[in-house]
């Protein structure tokens, strides 16, 4: 395992890291979770990433949980949550249980503390933009739980380079400190946020990446290139957003010509589309996701054939997915 810097930051983050999204409190049960993270932490893993709407708050119980039993140094780890949706979700929650405003941010920063026994979270997410809380307020609310040390880090998840920036700008005028990191979508079939929208932001004020979905929820691992499994993540309910735009049969037609490619290096697909992240200078790490040790066993093992990602095999995914990253379809 290797490890890079969090945007301008100084802190250490592993190229690899492992979320919780669907998977803990919810498709897994708490055993599984806890090999998952052990099998993590012991191939160099440093950073587990988490939100308050997981599970309705059970992904945190049950990491919360794992790390109370691993007693691993808490010096030694990275963790994270989001905040926005609320526990609940945003149409159960009420006024005061969701969105970035000061009320909100200092109670889901406490309730996510309490879930994952922890003292303080290294990084906090704002995990969407709030249209209704003014972006001073939220800079504010983040500053001052830096300085309470309740959290090390603050970033955004799924915001626009214009927001973010105006986030800087807020924290400019008022000497606060500003957003370190992005959480974006990032993979062979979704560049354009990555690629071209931040590309400006990372020259100037800096950002980290901690990607999610980097294998475009399953569909970058060739298991749908014959068809749709009954066992997957796409058919679980509320993911009919990602399965329609995942599932286009332009992307289902790229990943089929991407597997030769991958079958040629010796490598799986899966691999080849995580290496492929990594390639990118501004990903500071890939958030992997998995439901049995053996999957995340072998995304780990991408990490042994890096020298297989040559210029060469790069230009030759290029010509499959296209030169040139269009404005995502979701």
């Amino acid at each position: 395992m290797e490890y890079r810097r969090l945007g301008k930051s100084g802190l250490p983050i592993s190229e690899f890291s492992l979320g919780s999204w669907l998977t803990f409190g919810k498709q897994i049960g708490d055993t599984t979770a806890e090999d998952l993270m052990k099998t993590a932490y012991d191939a160099g893993v440093n950073f587990f990433d988490n939100a308050e709407i997981y599970a309705r708050g059970e992904s945190e119980k049950v990491m919360g949980s794992i790390l109370k039993k691993m007693q691993w140094e808490r010096d030694s780890y990275i963790v994270s949550s989001k905040v926005f949706f609320g526990v609940k979700g945003l149409k159960d929650s009420k006024p005061t249980q969701k969105g970035l405003h000061r009320k909100h941010i200092f109670e889901a920063c406490h309730q996510a503390l309490k879930r994952l026994q922890v003292e303080y979270l290294d990084l906090y997410f704002c995990h969407r933009p709030d249209k209704n809380t003014p972006i001073e307020e939220t800079v504010w609310a983040m500053n001052q739980l830096i300085q309470q040390g309740k959290i090390l880090y603050w970033g955004t998840s799924e915001w626009s380079a214009q927001e973010i920036m105006e986030a800087h700008m807020v924290a400019r005028q008022y000497n606060l400190i500003g957003p370190t990191m992005e959480q974006p979508q990032y993979n062979m079939l979704h560049r354009y946020k990555v690629e071209v929208e931040f590309s400006q932001i990372y020259k100037t004020v800096g950002l980290g990446t901690t990607i999610w979905s980097p294998l475009a929820s399953g569909v970058l691992t060739g298991k749908y290139n014959n068809g749709m499994p009954k066992d997957t993540r796409l058919n679980m309910e509320g993911l009919e957003w990602l399965k329609d735009a995942a599932l286009r049969e332009e992307n289902l037609r790229k990943v089929k010509e991407l597997t030769g490619i991958a079958a040629d290096l010796g490598i799986t697909m899966a691999q080849m589309a995580l290496l492929w992240c990594l390639k990118n200078p501004n990903v500071s790490t890939v958030i992997l996701g998995a439901s049995k040790v053996a999957q995340l066993e072998e995304n780990l093992a991408a990490l042994n054939h890096k020298d297989k990602i040559t210029d060469e095999v790069l230009n030759k995914i290029e010509e499959v997915l296209g030169n040139k990253p269009e404005m995502p379809a979701f």
